[in-house]
């Protein structure tokens, strides 16, 4: 009798296997990214270890046999890529142009199958604070298309948001905002858009919050009353000089003009056309 054993039988298959503790690793300008990998191998030779930045055509970062750096590295990763023995990168002093999906493939003679593995950096600047600014600080009611600009100076993939009163922008159609967030226009000023402002501005590794600035609403009604009462003031303070009506004509005078200043009648009195043209503008 004979017996006949095929190879998965006998053999296991011979692979690299590499793992890494995340995919994604955030940097920061001028700061360091460690690219963290992990390989097995049922292999004790030195390993072959090739990291690649993915582009058009893929570019080597660099080549090895364990932590030997093998040939020369490309002028803009001298003195700034370190290889230590399970296969991880260590890259120095980030630049932006160091952003993108990195490959490692790490075979060993005795192995058949390259484990292969993808980590994605992304490189940024931190943002700086950013500051609200408007035209003025103050708006009467009903005005149309007022405009509040957030602006900062330093950062990458800037990503805007508005705050009133504290909290989020609440869903208002007379609330819009720019494409990129960063314009907010009140397209009809109410006296609830009395309150305070503020933007924050954040990317990957940051965010910053404006200081919160007052906007404050003057009521149109308000202000026609002020005004009227001025006018009646300077109508009776002008009786009064000239001598020419008693105190009393002056009260009775200021009655007449200012108790309904928006009266419809063919015969208003220079108070009255004045507050109302105020109010019709």
């Amino acid at each position: 009798m004979t017996c006949s054993l095929s190879m998965s039988d006998t053999d296991v298959v011979k692979g690299v296997n590499i793992t890494s503790p995340t995919l994604l690793i955030r940097g920061t300008l001028g700061g360091i990214a460690l690219l963290s990998v992990h390989y097995t191998s049922t292999s004790s030779d030195e390993p072959v270890i090739k990291w690649q930045l993915t582009r058009d055509k893929p570019i080597t970062v660099v080549q090895s046999i364990g932590t030997k750096i093998i040939g020369n590295l490309r002028p803009e990763y001298k003195d700034r890529i370190h290889i230590f023995e399970n296969g991880t990168l260590l890259l120095h002093n980030l630049q932006l142009s160091d952003e993108g999906s990195y490959e490692v493939e790490i075979s060993i003679t005795d192995d058949i199958f390259t484990g292969e593995r993808h980590i994605n950096l992304t490189v940024d600047v931190p943002v700086s604070r950013p500051y609200v600014s408007m035209v003025s600080s103050t708006v009467l009611e009903l005005s149309e298309n007022f405009f509040l600009n957030c602006t900062h100076e330093i950062g990458t993939k800037a990503r805007y948001s508005w705050l009133k009163g504290g909290k989020p922008l609440a869903n208002d159609s007379r609330l819009l905002l720019s494409h990129d967030q960063k314009i907010l226009t009140i397209t009809r000023v109410m006296m609830a858009d009395d309150d305070i402002y503020s933007c924050t501005v954040e990317n990957p590794i940051s965010s910053m919050k404006s200081i919160p600035i007052k906007l404050t609403v003057y009521s149109k009604c308000v202000l026609l009353a002020s005004f009227v009462a001025r006018l009646c003031l300077q109508t009776e303070h002008s009786s009064v000089v000239t001598g020419s009506n008693s105190l009393r004509e002056a009260g009775d005078r200021k009655y007449d003009h200012c108790q309904n200043p928006l009266e419809k009648s063919s015969a208003k009195t220079g108070v009255q056309q004045r507050a109302a043209a105020f109010y019709i503008t």
